[in-house]
């Protein structure tokens, strides 16, 4: 296990954790978040892009979380997985399409035929690229959270 920072932090780590935070969350900063604030590399150049697909994407939210949700549970990240259904799609309907897309980037590293010409009648270009990197961005952050072991919120949902 590699541990999650704890407070008290530096002034410029509590300033850099409060930006991985949505504004006014009334909970600590994420295990994760504080785990890779051990690696400063990490810390300052993963926020820029997690937040932008996040915060400033193109695909609907339930399509964002589709896709986070599917690549995090066949990467079998509890944490993260948890994390995004609590906080974004409780109740969300996985829709099939984005779910087999998923998958074929996982066990193949790239769509099938059928499936790319599926997503382009349904997405522009840019959705379709930003689903790729969505995909890609939670097997990383799935491989960080399972290989360092990053603890469980307690708040977050369960695998079944």
């Amino acid at each position: 296990m590699i541990p999650p920072l704890e407070p008290p932090y530096t002034p410029e780590i509590e300033a850099s954790l409060k930006k991985w935070m949505p504004p006014g969350a009334a909970i600590e900063p994420l295990a994760l978040f504080r785990t890779l604030a051990r690696s400063p590399l990490l810390f300052e150049r993963m926020r820029p892009l997690g937040a932008g697909l996040l915060n400033k994407g193109t695909l609907s939210l339930g399509d964002r979380e589709t896709v986070i949700l599917r690549a995090c549970e066949r990467c079998g990240c509890e944490y993260e997985w948890g994390v995004h259904k609590a906080a974004f799609a409780r109740d969300l309907v996985p829709d099939e399409l984005l779910t087999r897309a998923v998958d074929e980037l996982h066990d193949r590293g790239t769509l099938g035929d059928q499936t790319l010409a599926a997503l382009h009648a349904r997405y522009r270009d840019e959705q379709i690229l930003e689903l790729l990197a969505l995909a890609g961005f939670y097997h990383l952050i799935s491989y960080l959270a399972n290989g360092a072991r990053v603890p469980l919120e307690p708040w977050a949902e369960r695998f079944r």
